[in-house]
């Protein structure tokens, strides 16, 4: 066999040989002596050599042509566990099985060797991962930036029923998909003074001069598309003390302070959201933000200059999106460059720096709008806080001129909110710093125009745009699904991973008895494993016949586990009564992560532990059971998703930006229980209305709600399935340690009830009424479920980015030639 073949060769015989080489050469072992992680490790440095060779030509590519490049830019990146998705990605899933089996080695017990790369918090970095995947896919030039956390998303553990936060040490082994460009470090500076200078042509130019500087260093991991012809970058920044240590005070023994600084920059990519509660906390998050926005702001300005002379052309070759208020302060720091770096003039450099940006909200929560005050900035970013002064300065004439005698509504579009606390509005620095602003779903766009961003809409109307969410076929349903994927496979043909579309070709199996039994097999045996999972890591026991009834996603009142968890009360007090009440036995599903600061959120979790332990300790009674899976993550999300029956989706409406989870179930055929909220109102327009379980008020009737001065006591005093509840919840029933733990829960539903738990509760529970009798007539069921996977094509991140790349970014598809 030729060293290229050992290198990049695709055969069992090529993999095998590449493997043991790893174990021996890369390792240090012999084959009998390797551990299960010298193993993983050698088989992932097995794929990422056959990445590497398209990783290289993917580059040589895009530099040939001069593409034009979108350029990502994000706090967060929920990656998950890469070998799997590449080994599927570049085809290489069979023949690598069939090397490791040769060699006696179980290719599934090395997938589960891999830790998630947890870096992000939820649905907003999740999305951002999908995205890679699909620019990849599509071939389409673009680099992802942001953080290499040396921490990720925190490990949960549930302790006496309560969530207790962990580390998550992800890199603690290091991370063999990632390489490290020494070559390519970027100084970032901190704090300092702005002194003013005469330029030549009489001009008066600014200078940031003084203050700390920490050193950006990029590590770089590769993004396979599927088919692993283009091979794109994900580039995060680690920080790096500019010196490491005092060599004089260590030798006079002073330790701790010979390290300081080395200390003190490290922190700045040391853990994902460091609590900002306290004002070294805010410090420190927007030390994180400016930190990954000024190396990439670097990086990409080093690639534009490396084939042009001017910046005429930057935003032909250049789109940079914003993927929320996290990254806005990029902006400012795109003028900073052009104007005291490259000495281009204002007006050229504004106009340039518009139609390079791109902005995505997340939230229509106005707490979500970051708000940075005025004297962190001042101290920390000086030179950025007068760009942002003269950017605001330019903007309030040009809404004076618009509005000549509107003195409320200059107040209320100024980037300074005044108060108290002088505050940057980066939300607002954001949408009048680009060219286009997007939602990431039909009713979040809507009510952002009407509701958060209403005079920018008003005064930019051109800018705003639609981008609905979407998710990766590749890992959602190829991958974390084999069973169904395999069926899909055989009815269809294979080319629906890259053209979802071509789902619709399954609605005619939707009655077909024998595609029906296979596809009710299929489900069964999810659940199984799932079932067989949960027994060894949480001994527990589910019965595989009963309703799989997931709610699985980031942990806040607006989700409404509260619901949830009230529904199981109701349930149980009516089975436990009548077991005959209970239409179909069923296994309530929970996986979720609290904000550690988030109190509210974390009694939440614990009332549904107490709830379990109750519940479950009447099962066979009852026929209900209640698990809370801790340490929710990806690549648990890929086990219990294929498994779900039921996808709850109940945030109050309004409240949901996009969701991504909803199209994640439905695309693995478990039926939706939801609100008219998010994208759920699209998915329940492509699925059908009558294949989807609507429940709760509209947005519009949420307000109305609101407005009128809706109490939750309202609903206690008049409803008596209500007041049973509740009134066992606070009597310490679930709780018998402390009988008034969840009091501060009931009372806030009675004397609030912000998210309308109580307001919306009848129509759940008729809603669930609804689930179970479906459930029990399986021809209406599968049938149901079926259609659901059939008619997801829209919900593909292919879709999304392709509306990306054509509405906002212009950038094109650039295949590899012949010779590729």
């Amino acid at each position: 066999m030729s060293s290229l073949d050992a290198r990049a060769g695709a055969s069992p015989e090529a993999l095998r040989r590449a493997f043991t080489d790893h174990i021996e050469f890369t390792r240090g072992k012999n084959f009998d002596s390797a551990g299960t992680w010298d193993r993983y490790t050698a088989l992932a440095l097995t794929v990422r050599d056959r990445l590497a060779k398209s990783w290289v030509k993917t580059a040589r590519r895009y530099y040939a042509q001069d593409v034009k490049r979108a350029y990502y830019l994000s706090a967060e990146y929920l990656l998950g566990r890469a070998l799997g998705n590449n080994l599927i990605n570049m085809g290489l899933w069979d023949s690598t099985r069939e090397a490791l089996r040769h060699l006696g080695v179980d290719l599934t017990n090395l997938l589960e060797m891999e830790p998630d790369a947890g870096l992000g918090n939820g649905g907003l970095g999740r999305l951002a991962a999908c995205f890679l995947d699909s620019l990849a896919t599509l071939d389409m030039p673009a680099v992802g930036y942001g953080i290499r956390y040396e921490f990720g998303i925190f490990s949960q553990d549930i302790l006496k029923g309560y969530q207790v936060e962990r580390a998550d040490e992800w890199l603690k082994f290091g991370n063999p998909w990632e390489m490290v460009r020494p070559d390519r470090i970027v100084p970032v500076r901190f704090y300092g003074h702005v002194e003013q200078t005469q330029l030549p042509d009489g001009r008066m130019a600014s200078q940031w001069v003084g203050g700390k500087t920490v050193l950006g260093v990029p590590w770089d991991t590769p993004i396979a598309g599927y088919g692993a012809k283009t091979v794109n970058t994900l580039r995060l920044w680690q920080a790096r003390a500019s010196a490491e240590f005092d060599f004089a005070l260590f030798n006079d023994g002073d330790y701790e302070r010979s390290v300081v600084e080395k200390n003190d920059s490290e922190v700045i990519s040391k853990v994902l959201y460091p609590n900002d509660q306290n004002q070294a906390g805010k410090e420190l998050r927007l030390k994180q933000e400016y930190f990954f926005v000024a190396c990439s702001i670097a990086d990409i300005m080093r690639r534009y200059l490396k084939t042009h002379t001017d910046f005429v052309n930057f935003p032909k070759k250049v789109a940079i999106q914003l993927n929320d208020t996290h990254p806005a302060i990029a902006i400012a720091e795109l003028m900073r460059v052009f104007l005291d770096e490259k000495k281009v003039p204002w007006d050229e450099a504004w106009h340039l720096t518009q139609q390079t940006f791109g902005y995505t909200n997340h939230t229509l929560l106005p707490e979500a709008l970051e708000k940075w005050p005025v004297s962190l900035f001042e101290r920390l970013l000086p030179r950025h806080l007068q760009i942002i002064y003269e950017i605001n300065a330019r903007f309030l004439r040009a809404v004076q001129i618009r509005w000549p005698f509107e003195e409320q509504r200059i107040g209320r579009m100024s980037l300074i909110e005044e108060g108290k606390e002088k505050q940057v509005r980066m939300a607002y620095l954001a949408v009048v710093g680009s060219h286009s602003v997007n939602g990431v779903a039909a009713l979040h766009t809507r009510l952002l125009q009407q509701d958060v961003l209403t005079d920018f809409a008003e005064m930019f109307p051109e800018r705003f745009n639609n981008k609905t969410n979407g998710v990766t076929p590749r890992r959602w349903l190829l991958s974390c699904n084999p069973r169904l994927s395999s069926l899909i496979t055989e009815a269809i043909g294979p080319g629906w991973a890259k053209d979802l579309d071509k789902l619709t070709a399954l609605e005619k199996f939707a009655e077909d008895p024998a595609f029906v039994q296979k596809f009710r097999d299929a489900k069964h045996a999810n659940k199984v494993d799932l079932a067989n999972h949960l027994r060894d890591v949480m001994w527990t026991n589910l019965d595989a016949g009963a309703i799989f009834d997931v709610q699985i996603k980031r942990l806040h009142e607006y989700k409404r586990q509260l619901l949830n968890a009230l529904h199981i009360v109701h349930l149980w007090t009516k089975a436990r009564n009548d077991p005959k009440a209970l239409i179909h036995p069923r296994a309530f599903l929970f996986g979720a992560k609290a904000a550690p600061g988030y109190r509210t959120a974390k009694m939440i979790i614990r009332l549904i532990t107490g709830i379990g332990e109750v519940v479950n300790s009447d099962a066979a009674r009852t026929g209900l059971r209640v698990s809370f899976i801790p340490n929710y993550r990806v690549s648990l999300a890929e086990r219990i998703i294929p498994a779900a029956d039921l996808s709850e989706q109940i945030s109050t409406a309004g409240m949901e930006a996009s969701g991504t989870g909803n199209m994640k179930f439905a695309m693995n055929g478990a039926l939706t229980v939801g609100t008219l909220d998010g994208a759920n109102i699209e998915i329940r327009e492509c699925v059908g209305a009558e294949h989807f379980f609507l429940f709760g008020q509209t947005a519009e009737e949420v307000a109305t709600t609101r407005a009128g001065g809706y109490k939750g006591r309202e609903i206690y005093e008049t409803n008596p399935a209500v007041k049973e509840v509740l009134d066992l919840i606070a009597s310490g029933f679930f709780s018998p340690e402390d009988r008034g733990l969840f009091k501060p829960l009931v009372d806030s539903l009675l004397n609030d009830d912000r998210y309308l738990v109580l307001a919306d509760f009848d129509a759940y529970v008729r809603a669930q009424e609804d689930v179970a009798r479906r459930y029990c007539d399986p021809k209406a069921w599968w049938k149901s479920a079926i259609l659901n996977v059939a008619r997801m094509g829209f919900f593909s991140s292919d879709r999304t980015i392709r509306e990306y790349a054509k509405d906002i970014w212009g950038i094109a598809s650039i295949p590899p030639g012949g010779d590729e």
